[in-house]
């Protein structure tokens, strides 16, 4: 099923891939838009992101859908609640977030799974795996669901854009 004709306000949209392992990333262009509720837009390297409060998830695994699991991991990067409150004011109204990856795959999430009461185990933009930089074939930045062990749909790869609603 491709994701083509699709809007980001169709309940389903983000089951669009096929989850086919990617040999490649989508594109050379490695920066992620972020898209605030008001329409406002940012544009964030990884640098902008090495510029927000840093943390560490580790014992992370990588369970990909038809692919198995790999890690266990530590990942490192900015919680995606650190990320958000660092753009939107505390009364800001929005109920979900989608994060998107280059490739189109994506994980829509409600606004109670993005906030750091996860403990040690918080939704992460993940720039470093085990202390290194990751690199763009691994993902560069990665959207991390520590505590998904299952299917891992929440798991994004190579994410370019970040739609607050």
């Amino acid at each position: 099923m491709s994701t083509a004709g699709h809007t980001h306000d169709e309940p389903d949209w983000l089951h669009g891939h096929p989850h086919e392992p990617n040999p490649a990333p989508p594109s050379d262009d490695a920066a992620i838009t972020l898209i605030l509720p008001d329409g406002e837009t940012h544009r964030l390297t990884v640098d902008a992101l090495r510029a927000l409060p840093f943390t560490t998830v580790p014992n992370c695994y990588i369970v990909s859908t038809g692919h198995g699991t790999s890690g266990p991991f530590s990942f490192g990067g900015v919680t995606l609640a650190a990320l958000l409150a660092a753009f939107l004011p505390d009364e800001a109204k929005w109920q979900f977030v989608d994060v998107v990856s280059g490739d189109g795959f994506g994980a829509r999430l409600r606004r109670e799974e993005t906030l750091d009461h996860a403990g040690d185990r918080p939704m992460l933009l993940a720039y470093l795996v085990n202390g290194e930089s990751m690199t763009r074939q691994a993902g560069l930045v990665r959207l991390i669901a520590p505590t998904e062990t299952d299917d891992a749909l929440k798991q994004v790869k190579w994410v370019a854009q970040i739609v607050v609603k």
